[in-house]
């Protein structure tokens, strides 16, 4: 589920996410007060894909919500933190936004 403020809304299915390049990730917006349902195991994923990332450089796709709505990212993730994932160049996506992760 959902919450937008008084509007519950269920979480899409996974081929409604936009699918964008990972360049396009650092001019997304995070403002707005979301909270999406996400995945139970969602910060084993994300240690899982960092580890990945930094020892083979795999890519995973990342299932998130912005500020305009559900997105995807096919990227590398290269650090996990306490709220924050960041992507190569410098990019933070938070983790409050990410619903799932996909190997």
């Amino acid at each position: 589920m959902l919450n937008l403020g008084n509007i519950n809304l269920i979480v899409m299915e996974l081929s409604v996410y936009k699918s964008i390049e990972k360049e396009a990730v650092s001019g997304l917006t995070f403002h707005n007060k979301v909270e999406p349902e996400q995945h139970e195991d969602l910060r084993h994923q994300l240690e899982q894909a960092t580890r990945l990332g930094n020892g083979y450089h795999s890519k995973v796709s990342i299932y998130f919500y912005d500020d305009e709505g559900p997105k995807r990212v096919e990227t590398t993730i290269w650090a996990t933190g306490a709220k924050y994932i960041c992507l190569k160049g410098g990019v933070w996506i938070p983790i409050s936004r990410i619903i799932e992760v996909k190997f």
